[in-house]
């Protein structure tokens, strides 16, 4: 009964000092200002599926369900008389769950039952002796919101009474306590996130922050709201409304990106993307400075070989590029294919030409044969007036005969005579050369 007293007492009066002590120490666990964590620029094309990553592991949702083993609380002991590595000695989790490590020490270590729900961590040894002197860790660790906190306290065995006794070295706790009496190592953390079972669900928020060109921060627009419970609101102008989303699933995989299905030239701006854990005292903020570009052209489809298209029309300049550049497009022969459908050109070419040859010959040897039938034709009609010249002839011949009759004339003079002697005289013959006159009417 005694016994049990001094631990109280004990108890009472350490757990005052070490609240003193602890609330001049800075946690972890305190709610840290919202910190710009990444700021970039992106570029996407009008039209286009536009996906703004904004990722974070530490607001997944990883609370165990069955034995919430998110929080738990251990003590070390390293530096002891015997020597060696440090050993853990007793662990509990925020379900309620001890575990003693030591076969000696069962019995002897004692952790609150009630840790998790009033922060007092504090560990008690019964009974001290020199082989517990050393430096004990109170560690915490939350696996959820990835804290981790460690308090040291060193513990001394006097067998002076008078010397027993607590004081801070500037670094940690120094506890002087007599052999045999019960010793009680401080370690009080008050924190929400430590006590707090079924809160950190309800204090999960994210949400999506749009500023058009020339807007400050201060007076950006609200797009998304999302909560860990499921809720979501949504905000905005109406043409951007119905466009963002973000997934269904985004708290189950700690992804919030924003999808903007299809992107428009008026998207243009700055968003936001906010995430805040109030339990777990994290703010972080990712800027993306989103930029609208012109759709690229879709090239024409290429025609496959064979089927009768030609290759030889080049397309026009693309209108999407800068000025003051050239484009220079390369056609890639496709095989075999394409040495055949070029050869196939040479050959109806030459074909043709073959073709109109034999039409020029033709007509050459017709107008010719033409020829030679109006040759003939003249020929027949010189004949016939060769019978017409020998019926001349024969009149001639009359005429001769008419004029050989003597006629007696006087004459004045012998010059006179001569004249009327040639006048009545038959005519000398012509020979014609028939040949000669077809040649000159022929070539005429």
């Amino acid at each position: 009964m005694e016994l049990q007293t001094q631990v109280l007492l004990w108890e009472l009066v350490l757990l005052h000092s070490s609240a003193v002590l602890l609330s001049s120490v800075p946690s972890g666990s305190l709610p840290a200002a919202s910190s710009v964590v990444s700021e970039s620029t992106v570029s996407w094309a009008a039209g286009a599926l536009a996906v703004l990553r904004c990722q974070s592991p530490r607001m997944v949702w990883t609370q165990d369900r069955l034995h919430d083993r998110q929080r738990v609380v251990h003590w070390d002991l390293s530096g002891s008389p015997a020597g060696g590595p440090a050993r853990r000695l007793v662990d509990m989790y925020s379900a309620g769950e001890q575990r003693v490590y030591g076969p000696r020490d069962h019995g002897r270590l004692l952790l609150p039952p009630s840790a998790f729900h009033d922060g007092n961590f504090s560990l008690l040894i019964r009974a001290v002796e020199y082989a517990d002197e050393g430096l004990y860790t109170c560690n915490l660790h939350h696996h959820y919101c990835h804290l981790y906190e460690t308090l040291a306290v060193r513990l001394e065995v006097t067998d002076n009474p008078q010397e027993a006794g607590a004081h801070w070295d500037g670094e940690k706790e120094v506890l002087v306590v007599e052999r045999g009496a019960p010793a009680l190592l401080t370690c009080v953390n008050r924190a929400h996130v430590w006590t707090d079972r079924h809160l950190e669900e309800a204090q999960q928020v994210v949400h999506w922050d749009r500023q058009p060109p020339g807007v400050p921060h201060d007076r950006a627009d609200r797009l998304l709201d999302l909560y860990a419970s499921g809720e979501r609101r949504a905000y905005g102008p109406p043409f951007l409304r119905d466009r963002v989303a973000v997934g269904v699933d985004a708290f189950a995989r700690g992804d919030f990106s924003l999808r903007i299905d299809p992107l428009e030239p008026a998207d243009e701006g700055t968003y936001s993307c906010h995430l805040h854990h109030h339990y777990c005292g994290l703010h972080e903020r990712r800027i993306f400075h989103l930029r609208v570009t012109e759709p690229v052209a879709e090239p024409p489809p290429r025609d496959s070989p064979g089927n009768g298209s030609s290759h030889s029309s080049a397309p026009g300049p693309d209108s999407t590029l800068p000025r003051g550049r050239s484009v220079i497009n390369v056609i890639v022969p496709e095989g075999r294919a394409h040495f055949f459908q070029q050869l196939g050109y040479v050959l109806a070419t030459l074909l043709l030409f073959i073709l109109l040859l034999i039409t020029v010959i033709l007509a050459t040897r017709q107008r010719r044969r033409g020829g030679y039938e109006y040759s003939d034709k003249k020929s027949g009609k010189s004949k016939g007036k060769d019978v017409n010249l020998a019926e001349f002839a024969v009149a001639t011949g009359d005429q001769a005969v008419y004029r050989s009759e003597d006629i007696q004339l006087d004459y004045k003079n012998n010059i006179l005579k001569e004249r009327a002697e040639l006048g009545h005289s038959p005519l000398p013959t012509k020979n014609i050369d028939l040949d000669k006159v077809f040649r000159k009417e022929y070539c005429k």
